[in-house]
């Protein structure tokens, strides 16, 4: 039976679940909306990629620890960004919080815009856990 979850420690948006667990026998997916600079009080976190990022990854973490997986779990990350030339700051930070030994599989394209102007970047992630 799917599962919609959200973390009490990071921002809900209205009308959007944090993450969805499906299950699959002996594992789990996890899918997670696309993650956004905000604080748990919805304020925006940093004006450069390598901040927004590390804010994006800490909301990932928290999400991820609320359906029972972590980090380490991520197989696939989708990242959004609307200046490819700052992308040297978004693997820096990245960097700090994926396993660097088996990273996961990942797609990177540069928009045009996010919902908001002052929004860099925006990430998705699917993780798998045995259950």
């Amino acid at each position: 039976m799917l599962q919609f979850k959200n973390s009490e420690k990071v921002f809900t948006i209205k009308g959007l679940s944090q993450a969805v667990e499906i299950p699959l026998g002996h594992q789990k997916m996890i899918i997670l909306s696309g993650q956004i600079p905000l604080n748990k009080q919805g304020e925006l976190v940093g004006h450069d990629v390598k901040t927004q990022t590390i804010q994006i990854f800490e909301n990932i973490k928290d999400i991820l620890e609320t359906c029972n997986a972590g980090l380490n779990d991520i197989v696939k990350l989708g990242i959004f960004i609307s200046d490819i030339s700052q992308i040297a700051g978004y693997r820096e930070a990245r960097d700090q919080f994926i396993n660097l030994d088996n990273p996961p599989a990942s797609t990177l394209v540069e928009v045009k815009g996010l919902f908001r102007s002052d929004v860099i970047i925006e990430i998705e992630v699917t993780a798998v856990v045995g259950i």
